[in-house]
């Protein structure tokens, strides 16, 4: 077991994205990202270290492998595979081939600022694909690797390899590697208080009331 699944995994597992975004916000740091979802709403919640790669149009550089493929080979299971295609939506970047192979590998799932396809086949591996959307394009022609494991741009927000990635339903979040412990560590004191508002409202407290006990305003600040 490495040391994110030793230290962190199950903390992050017990959290939102949202509580996350909350923490980056109230420490300062952006890490929220806006329009990358689940492909598939019922595809489970995603985090691991960033194993990065970046697109390029086709043409541009010579390409020496298969896109997607370097990515998977470096990947320790209980990875995320993070894809900077400029959020085109015109050609994808990921399809049912690599969401196999990445299957295989242990990876915890990709998340594109682009698109994906074959669906059915990634919904048939079980690999979960996050993204701004599907498209029946293939990349052949259009788009190839870059580069792998170098810092990217991804919906805004700066990835490095090894930044942590989180996905859920409401979307993708990016916590910077050296403030893993300080953001985690906000973000549950989030998750207690809102947990313990929403008790308090569903054992028929007058929300008013609630939101002058803990002050929901001010929850943000450090």
């Amino acid at each position: 077991m490495n040391e994110f699944d030793q230290k962190y995994r199950a903390r992050f597992e017990k959290l939102s994205s949202t509580n996350v975004s909350d923490a980056l916000d109230a420490l300062g740091y952006k890490g929220s990202t806006c329009g990358i979802r689940p492909m598939i709403e019922r595809w489970n919640k995603i985090v691991g270290p960033a194993v990065t790669m970046r697109m390029t149009a086709a043409g541009q550089t010579p390409q020496k492998h298969h896109l997607g493929m370097n990515a998977i080979a470096s990947a320790k299971p209980g990875d995320v595979i993070v894809i900077d295609n400029g959020g085109r939506m015109d050609t994808s970047c990921w399809g049912g081939i690599l969401a196999n192979a990445a299957k295989t590998k242990g990876v915890s799932g990709t998340v594109i600022d682009g698109c994906c396809r074959d669906l059915d086949d990634c919904v048939e591996a079980d690999y979960t694909v996050y993204a701004r959307g599907a498209v029946v394009c293939t990349a052949r022609g259009r788009v190839i690797e870059e580069s792998t494991n170098q810092m990217i741009q991804f919906g805004g927000v700066q990835v490095r390899p090894g930044d942590i990635v989180m996905g859920d339903s409401s979307g993708i979040v990016i916590v910077p590697q050296e403030a893993v412990e300080e953001v985690l560590a906000k973000a549950e004191q989030l998750y207690e208080k809102e947990e313990a508002m929403v008790a308090e409202i569903k054992a028929g407290a007058d929300i008013l009331e609630v939101d002058a006990k803990y002050n929901y305003n001010k929850m943000l600040q450090k």
